[in-house]
Formats: structure tokens, sequence, C-alpha cells
């Protein structure tokens, strides 16, 4: 689903508003030499604000916490980090569609935030610190989990699992089925059911197994870590698009 962009540059532009430092007026017949600053916005308005802003920036700047600068003066306003993550989110959701056509690349992107909630849920925190490789191992627990929840089992795990859950045999006491389309007896059914059992073999195999199991493997770069995800953001939509068949 794609993002809506007016929607989300409100709510950007009201945190930035609500976060804005000012100096309160003197009382009346008075004068206070202070240079003591505040919020415009109080703590729960602004806490309620973030809580929507951080989702919106994980979609837009999927690293904002490791990218954007945490060292700004937060004796002076705490939420330094967030609003300028919030004012390059703005400028991306604005503008980036032109720098992208200006620049020569307005190729479809791919973001992280926008994978299948069970592979982003997985990830999201070592994504945001920087974890590539630990991030893509943690969606791969998370499909397989919500895989297992899906079906009911915790006998099996990872290939195993898979292998059962698109085996072509009927279902069988113990050991449900996911569909993908009904079994008609064609071909077709046969090839799609192999194809996902091969392709989450090869998930598993491929890439959860030797992220989890090589010590000293150097991080992986990022665009490798997004293609990995978008692997098992794959894997995690057909399962669960597809149909539970249990005797």
């Amino acid at each position: 689903m794609s993002i809506d962009i007016e929607w989300a540059r409100a709510e950007l532009a009201s945190f930035l508003k609500l976060t804005e430092l000012y100096s309160s007026p003197d009382p009346p017949g008075m004068v206070i030499f202070s240079s003591s600053l505040a919020n415009r916005g109080g703590d729960r308005e602004i806490v309620a604000s973030a809580q929507i802003v951080e989702q919106i920036l994980d979609r837009v700047l999927p690293q904002w916490c490791t990218d954007v600068p945490d060292d700004l003066n937060d004796s002076v306003n705490r939420w330094c980090q967030h609003r300028e993550a919030v004012q390059r989110a703005d400028a991306v959701l604005l503008r980036d569609a032109e720098v992208r056509e200006r620049l020569g690349d307005d190729s479809p992107q791919l973001r992280a935030g926008a994978m299948h909630r069970w592979v982003w849920d997985g990830a999201r925190a070592l994504w945001r610190s920087g974890h590539f490789r630990e991030a893509v191992t943690a969606a791969a627990r998370k499909v397989n989990a919500e895989t297992q929840n899906k079906v009911a089992r915790r006998d099996v795990s990872e290939t195993a699992l898979f292998q059962s859950v698109f085996s072509k045999d009927a279902a069988k006491p113990g050991q449900p089925r996911l569909r993908l389309m009904a079994d008609d007896g064609s071909d077709t059914f046969r090839s799609v059911h192999r194809g996902a059992m091969s392709f989450a073999e090869g998930c598993f195999a491929g890439i959860r197994n030797p992220n989890s199991h090589e010590d000293g493997l150097p991080e992986l770069p990022e665009h490798e870590a997004l293609e990995q995800l978008a692997a098992f953001s794959v894997l995690a939509r057909w399962v669960e698009s597809a149909a539970l068949d249990a005797p």
C-alpha cells in the first residue's frame, strides 16, 4: 500500500509545531530575565504525536535512528533528533520523485518498511540500529513463528515446517496444509505448491542459516539485506493469504 503523502506531511507538520521551542511571555507588570525555553505543545500531546510520526519515519527513512545524529542538545529540547528526522522525511515525501527523476534514477524504490508486516515487525529494531544481518535472521524467525501459529504446530519448524504445509498430499490429523489455490488436480496446483515449498527451503537454507550460524561474517550491505528481507516478505504474504486445509 502506498503512503498517503498529504496525510503524512500534515502529521509531520503538526509534530514540528508541537515541538517548536519558544520563550513564554513575562507575566503582566513583571520582567523576568531567563533563557528558559519550552515546547509549544504539552508532553502528552507531543508523545501522542511522536507515536504516529515514528511510524511514518520508519516507512520513509527506515534508518532514521542511526542516520540522524542523536547527540544534539537534548538539554534544550529532547525532541531534536525527531525534529531533524521529520524535516528530512518531509523533504523526501515532497520531492523524492523529482530528485530521482533529475538524477536519472526514477526506478521503483524498495523500502524495508513496506515489507510484509511480519517481516518488518521482526526486523525493525535491529534494522534501525544498523544490524542488517541480525535483522534478516529476526525476520525469518518471525515468519516461521507466524506460520507455526497459523497451522497450530510446534513440533516442526523452518524447512521441515514448510515442506509439510505446502505438501501436495492431502491434510492429515496433526498435519494441516496451506493452499495457495484449490486442489483441482491440475499441473498448476502441483507447480504452485512445489514452488512455494522449494522457495521456502531456499529462504531458510540459503539465507537464514548462513546468517545465523556463520561466526565472523561481515555485516551485510543494506541493499543485500533488503533483497533478503524481500524474499521473506514474499513467503510471508503467501502464508498469510493461503487457505488452511485441516482434516
